[in-house]
């Protein structure tokens, strides 16, 4: 890898508006006053790290779940799938990923499958490492469905400072595991609803990466206790 990869990192092109957006405000700023002017360039960077793209490089090994965002664990605890996904009411090992303003925002698929449904949700803005957010916030939900016939459902959290949840996928289509199939602006979170009788394998606390960590083994049912 060259020294330039390790700091220059590709866009998503969600992002390229943005960065135009910053580019031309630090162009006034500059004429306005010139320490604005560089407040503006150290923005447009931000922007642009925001909003960078990299390439992951997922497990080969089948039967993983992989995580669906950069972030921290949040949360492990129990609990529903949203309601307007339309499955079981039964409560399911639910992981929350959490997303910092600094982290990639692209998320990408946990499981292969095909996605059976898709579905928005609008609500309020807490603070996305909040408990009460998957309930109260904005949110836009997916139930993947893996060739076995069991489901897992993603939900994109909107937060505090996040206002827009963006999915490229639609029910039908077909996810690979680590695909990106959508990304939330600036600060937000994942939930990942484990099929029935799946633990997780991360801990809280633990920092994970969309599209590489692992976040449980579909195969280790019931090899964990309560």
């Amino acid at each position: 890898m060259r020294m330039r990869d390790t700091f220059i990192k590709p866009m998503h092109p969600e992002g390229r508006r943005f960065v135009a957006i910053f580019a031309a405000i630090t162009l006034v700023l500059f004429l306005l006053w010139e320490p604005l002017g560089w407040l503006g360039v150290i923005l447009t960077i931000w922007c642009y790290y925001f909003f960078r793209d990299p390439e992951r490089v997922t497990p080969a090994r089948p039967g993983l779940v992989i995580s669906p965002a950069d972030g921290i664990v949040s949360l492990i605890e129990k609990a529903v799938p949203p309601a307007e996904l339309g499955m079981s009411d039964m409560a399911l090992t639910r992981v929350s990923v959490f997303m910092s303003v600094f982290n990639c925002h692209v998320n990408r698929a946990p499981v292969a499958g095909k996605v059976t449904a898709v579905a928005y949700r609008p609500g309020k803005f807490f603070n996305a490492s909040l408990d009460k957010a998957s309930v109260d916030n904005e949110r836009n939900s997916l139930c993947i469905e893996m060739p076995d016939g069991r489901q897992l459902a993603v939900v994109q959290i909107a937060g505090l400072v996040a206002r827009r949840i963006v999915c490229f996928v639609k029910p039908g289509d077909t996810v690979q595991t680590g695909g990106r199939f959508g990304l939330i602006r600036f600060g937000s979170r994942l939930d990942v609803y484990l099929p029935p009788g799946v633990e997780p394998l991360v801990s809280i606390g633990q920092t994970m990466v969309a599209g590489e960590s692992i976040i449980a083994e579909l195969s280790m049912i019931g090899d964990r206790t309560e």
